[in-house]
């Protein structure tokens, strides 16, 4: 695999079965070289899999495809030229013909649901800052922003103002709007009808004054009719969210419950159940020490079908409601994820080291392959598997992570390794299709991957492990980890590099902090400096509730910042990037870093790209992004260069 597969690559998600079961749409997102940008359209396969269309065309892409339940409609998002402006719902008949814009909303849409009726939608709309100018109007120049809020800025969205989300009834025949619920003061989410009409719940956070010094989200339900009064269902002083599922006969809600009562980076959410009618909720029992993606009710609503991340796999389950006895519905290594269900038949997400995604289908309880969109490109590359590995600690923990080997390894050579840390911390490497390990293995290094304690996979304990303790036990785990791979006799101990993004690049900086071995380092999106960071960043209320205001209690800010205090013991050439519009892990993080390594001599470099945020979404950065890294570590791992292939030679007419 090369970069230039990056662009051939379809990024294939977002299924939703039609209420007859007999369809499946879904998205693809591929790369548009030329307008540089990723482009997603919407699809539909049909259940026996012989036939695939694609139903949407054009460079303003669409999303979200959604069913309406009397099966005539299939609904999607769009931005494409219409008359109301931004994104908007847009209609597809199911008997043929163009798409027609449904909503001309002036509010940014976030989120849409149909009535089982199919005669309205649900809208979650957030009223914008300056409205959009009228076509052929004389731009404006931009206002101050004024802010008051306690939680003011959040990566993507930018500054937050005193705007909020909330839940309007939309009458398709009619276009007219009406508010559910009269609140001003909260951000409504996660909208859900019931089966039978009657209801909707969502999720909000209405603990005290202010809603933004609080992660104690609850779960509400109203009637559905305008200006409704909603009456509050959970009780538990931590996160209740969503996505929310009803059960078939509208009597229950399930959704998912935290275990911190006050915010936690570190909460493992695991399915619980409320009545509708009020009563206790009840967390399922088979999934208390484990974390679980969203949820639906099975068709009989005796239990949940869900997707379980657990120690390198994420894998679709069946719960039962009462007692144990998880089902694992897919066994081979791999990651599952969106799942969508209806009339009985489930469709997800599929992926592993070796395929990449795909929509897949539950025939039976047997997963069984819909779409095919990039199998002609697999078959042209040479992929590895990652092999797992288990090393011991020297505080006793048994750590577990993944090694790749190089593309054409010989057995009794020993290879250059890269040490690639996940983000997070509460996420994990697992078997799924991952570009960066294929291309880095495709340039000649071994790739180890390590969860370390803060990881997912391995229940809420070890991820808690690492509360107000960054850059300690992480480091043990990671270097206990690399002795484990340095001792399996593939890899040249003298020729590592380390590196990550976000959280891989925080822990980035506090190894090579903590060890001279490597030879290179890229440090993506991080930050060293604790007291630098609080209140320019998202995490305002991680700060004060995992280590305190800094004024409170400086101690730990002092601790947890000793790569940046300490910089004149690195010695590790390190190049630091990130985007310049990046709130959740800001770019001064990245240049504090790249100037305390300047100011004490160890080579440095510093890569800024221009209006990205956390994530890249322009490709021609994601490419540059890895032609750096192949550069920086090809230059200090002593890599060979690549040989290039002769011109032709020139032959001229006589």
């Amino acid at each position: 695999m090369v970069i230039d597969d990056l662009a051939k690559l379809m990024n294939v998600g977002g299924p939703q079965v039609s209420p007859d079961g007999k369809w499946i749409a879904y998205t693809t997102s591929h790369v548009d070289v030329e307008e540089d940008k990723n482009v997603s359209e919407v699809w539909m396969a049909s259940w026996d899999g012989l036939q695939d269309v694609q139903l949407t065309y054009g460079t303003e892409g669409a999303g979200s495809p959604r069913w309406s339940p009397d099966g005539k409609w299939l609904a999607f998002t769009s931005s494409r030229p219409g008359k109301a402006k931004g994104s908007q719902v847009w209609l597809l008949d199911r008997r043929g013909g163009e798409a027609h814009q449904l909503t001309e909303v002036k509010e940014d849409l976030e989120d849409y649901r149909w009535s089982p009726d199919s005669k309205q939608l649900l809208l979650t709309l957030k009223a914008k800052d300056e409205l959009e100018p009228e076509k052929g109007a004389k731009p404006t120049p931009p206002k101050p922003i004024v802010l008051d809020r306690y939680h003011f800025k959040q990566d993507i969205q930018g500054y937050l103002t005193d705007k909020r989300s909330k839940i309007f009834l939309f009458d398709v025949s009619t276009k007219k709007l009406t508010r559910l619920t009269k609140e001003d003061k909260y951000d409504e989410r996660a909208a859900e009808w019931s089966p039978d009409g009657r209801f909707v719940a969502f999720v909000s956070d209405q603990e005290g004054s202010d809603p933004d010094r609080s992660n104690n989200s609850d779960i509400f339900v109203v009637e559905s009719k305008g200006d409704s009064v909603m009456r509050k269902l959970t009780t538990f002083s931590g996160q209740d969210s969503g996505p929310l599922a009803w059960s078939p006969d509208s009597t229950r809600i399930a959704y998912r419950q935290g275990i911190a009562p006050r915010y936690s980076i570190y909460d493992m959410e695991r399915p619980a159940v409320v009545t509708a009618a009020g009563g206790s909720p009840e967390v399922i029992a088979a999934t208390a020490a484990m974390g679980t993606g969203p949820v639906v009710f099975a068709e009989d609503g005796k239990s949940l079908l869900s997707t379980i991340g657990e120690d390198r796999v994420d894998y679709v389950a069946e719960i039962p409601l009462k007692g144990n006895g998880i089902k694992r519905l897919t066994v081979e290594s791999g990651a599952a994820a969106a799942l969508s269900t209806a009339n009985g038949h489930v469709a997800f997400v599929w992926t592993t080291d070796q395929k990449a995604p795909e929509i897949y289908v539950l025939d039976g309880k047997t997963p069984r392959k819909l779409t095919s969109h990039n199998d002609a490109l697999l078959a042209q590359l040479d992929l590895v598997p990652a092999e797992d590995l288990t090393a011991k600690t020297s505080d006793g923990n048994d750590v577990h992570g993944m090694l790749t080997m190089p593309v054409g390894y010989k057995a009794g050579t020993k290879a250059p390794m890269l040490l690639w840390i996940h983000g997070g911390p509460t996420a994990q490497d697992e078997h799924r299709f991952a570009p960066d390990r294929q291309l880095l293995t495709a340039h000649g290094f071994a790739v180890l991957q390590v969860n370390y304690r803060g990881s997912t996979g391995r229940g809420h304990d070890y991820s808690f492990a690492i509360n107000a303790d960054w850059g300690d036990k992480e480091v043990i785990d990671l270097l206990a980890a690399v002795d484990g791979a340095v001792a399996t006799g593939k890899i040249d101990a003298d020729r590592m590099g380390v590196g990550g993004w976000s959280y891989g690049g925080i822990l980035t900086d506090y190894t090579i902090a903590s060890t001279t071995r490597f030879k290179a380092a890229s440090s993506g999106a991080g930050t060293a400096n604790l007291l630098g960071m609080y209140g320019v960043d998202q995490y305002i209320l991680q700060y004060d509730n995992e280590l305190e205001p800094p004024w409170k209690n400086v101690a730990p800010y002092l601790k947890l910042s000793y790569p940046f205090l300490h910089a004149d013991k690195i010695t590790t050439p390190t190049l630091f990037m990130g985007g310049d519009k990046d709130f959740n892990v800001t770019l001064v993080g990245g240049e504090q870093m790249y100037q305390a390594l300047k100011s004490v001599g160890t080579p440095a470099e510093l890569v800024v790209y221009p209006g990205q945020f956390h994530g890249f979404t322009r490709p021609s950065f994601v490419r540059d992004r890895y032609e750096r890294w192949f550069a920086w570590y090809d230059k200090y791992l002593g890599m060979p260069v690549p040989v290039k292939p002769a011109a032709p030679t020139e032959h001229k007419a006589e």
